[in-house]
């Protein structure tokens, strides 16, 4: 128990007392910075890059044009891989064959190292 306050701690003796224990010597003991550990999970699952999904979106939306955005979607990037939903097999075809073209320009808006290659998925 803690020694009493020789200023005449009434009000923590009742905060002892209300509490059922002594208020905790180090509040912070055993608090440890989350930051850490978010950035590790990030990591891990290939989303420290630092790309927000609203500007791969709209860089994508700029660079495709309208009538391509409408019928494709960014998934997701990971590990610098950036995977494009597409809603039709023909659209697909036509996008292999811009592929090159697309990652120069994904590469110049969005930074060099981020984007690695661009994947297409039928959905």
């Amino acid at each position: 128990m803690k020694p009493k306050d020789p200023s005449g701690g009434i009000r923590e003796e009742i905060l002892r007392e209300w509490r059922g224990c002594d208020e905790a010597i180090d509040t912070n003991a055993g608090v440890t910075i989350a930051e850490k550990w978010i950035r590790n999970v990030l990591k891990s699952v290939g989303a420290a890059d630092g790309l927000d999904e609203e500007v791969v979106r709209s860089t994508w939306k700029e660079l495709a044009g309208d009538f391509i955005a409408s019928h494709t979607e960014p998934v997701s990037v990971r590990n610098g891989h950036l995977v494009l939903r597409v809603t039709q097999p023909a659209m697909r075809f036509h996008l292999e064959q811009m592929k090159p073209m697309l990652l120069t320009r994904l590469r110049e808006q969005l930074g060099e190292q981020r984007i690695k290659s661009v994947k297409f998925t039928l959905g």
